[in-house]
């Protein structure tokens, strides 16, 4: 059975309310589409004007971050229980800027992980290596690592709905984007260590995006990999540009 592609956009720390109903007012017709799944994962407080724009279009709207505690003297932090309330599908979790400037670590993006799979929610896992982790060889030992951890105690049924971004942190931001090959390999790394955990099935199920600095010249190329899924896009989900990464056939 082929893989359903998954199109996702990052905002990151952008677009107030108001920015962001506007913003999907101008996306809705231009990401129409039926052959993938459409998510905008927006700022908190951009989830409820969000989801209220986005009636009636394909669009879903997911969160950029999720805390695995179900409430409680967490301040500032945003419960899965509140994510579900609110119609929140997908979420975020072990961004590369959450995991830098944030101290998240692999072993607080598993119980993340754990608890979104608690709650019905399905989570974007993000990995990736830095440059200097490329240039030294151990790109495939730290992503494995990375899902390894991720995926500890997640059972073969819930793996199979989870959604894998991998992102070259050199990649985020800068205008480079990794070769088509280097992001085909990685993500074909990536499926063999899940078959490896789990089972040939489950791999074949998850869905493995790319993300850093994908746009509408470079999506089609990397999208038609086999072993890539869709893409997780920053900077471009922000512009009319996004609905030519989501129709790039």
């Amino acid at each position: 059975m082929a893989r359903r592609k998954i199109i996702a956009g990052n905002w990151k720390m952008n677009m107030t309310p108001t920015e962001a109903v506007e913003l999907i007012n101008t996306l809705k017709p231009l990401v129409a589409t039926e052959d993938a799944d459409v998510v905008f994962c927006v700022p908190a407080i951009d989830i409820i004007p969000a989801m209220e724009a986005a009636k009636g279009s394909n669009i879903e709207i997911g969160a950029e971050n999720m805390y695995f505690e179900e409430k409680g003297a967490y301040t500032g932090e945003i419960s899965p229980a509140m994510l579900t309330d609110a119609g929140v599908k997908y979420v975020v979790l072990g961004h590369s800027e959450r995991r830098e400037y944030f101290a998240e670590t692999s072993e607080t993006v598993n119980k993340k992980m754990l608890k979104a799979f608690e709650h019905g929610i399905t989570p974007i896992m993000c990995c990736g290596e830095t440059l200097t982790q490329r240039e030294q060889g151990v790109t495939m030992d730290f992503i494995r690592q990375q899902v390894k951890v991720g995926f500890l105690g997640v059972t073969a049924e819930q793996a199979a709905k989870a959604v894998i971004a991998y992102e070259p942190i050199w990649a985020i931001g800068t205008g480079k984007t990794a070769t088509t090959e280097q992001a085909q390999e990685v993500c074909k790394g990536i499926r063999e260590c899940i078959a490896e955990i789990y089972d040939q099935a489950t791999a074949d199920a998850i869905r493995i995006q790319y993300g850093g600095s994908v746009n509408a010249a470079t999506a089609p190329e990397l999208f038609a990999q086999p072993d890539i899924d869709g893409g997780l896009v920053g900077g471009a989900a922000l512009k009319p540009d996004f609905g030519k990464i989501v129709n790039w056939k």
